[in-house]
């Protein structure tokens, strides 16, 4: 049996996905710089055991994922529960030319902090121009009687 097409499904499905983006964006909000010769991404996790914390690189796709559990466990009545638990993740697409393989993190106060190194072959360098050098002469012998030179000046 064909199945029909259903905008309102495709429709539900994008709000789906960008409720999950903007709720994902709002419990990780991150800063991005560079600094020199690398970038810095720092990423708010308050609350957030160290040890789920994940981060992955595939391909030109940075994962990152980390999960914050519930404090309270048991038979609790809730008064107020502003605090999200639960397993959040973020994805950025990274542009070329950076070392991927040598992206370091560390996590302190709360706080993700990735360091991302420009690759050697994307940063800029400078590439010396050679001027004119003093021009080679070059000098022959001729086997006639005269035993003349000739001189060439190359350049």
């Amino acid at each position: 049996m064909a199945r029909t097409y259903d905008p309102f499904r495709e429709l539900d499905r994008l709000m789906g996905q960008m409720l999950t983006t903007e709720r994902a964006s709002a419990q990780m909000p991150m800063d991005l710089y560079r600094a020199g010769d690398h970038y810095v991404l720092a990423m708010d996790l308050p609350g957030v055991d160290p040890a789920s914390i994940d981060v992955n690189v595939e391909d030109r796709t940075l994962t990152i994922r980390a999960e914050r559990a519930t404090s309270a466990a048991g038979d609790v009545q809730w008064l107020a529960k502003e605090r999200a638990s639960g397993t959040y993740a973020r994805q950025l697409t990274v542009g070329r030319g950076l070392a991927l393989d040598q992206i370091s993190a560390g996590y302190s106060d709360g706080v993700l902090t990735l360091t991302i190194p420009v690759a050697q072959e994307a940063k800029p360098r400078r590439i010396e121009v050679q001027h004119g050098a003093a021009p080679t002469v070059i000098t022959s012998v001729t086997d006639d009687a005269t035993s003349e030179r000739a001189e060439v000046a190359a350049g």
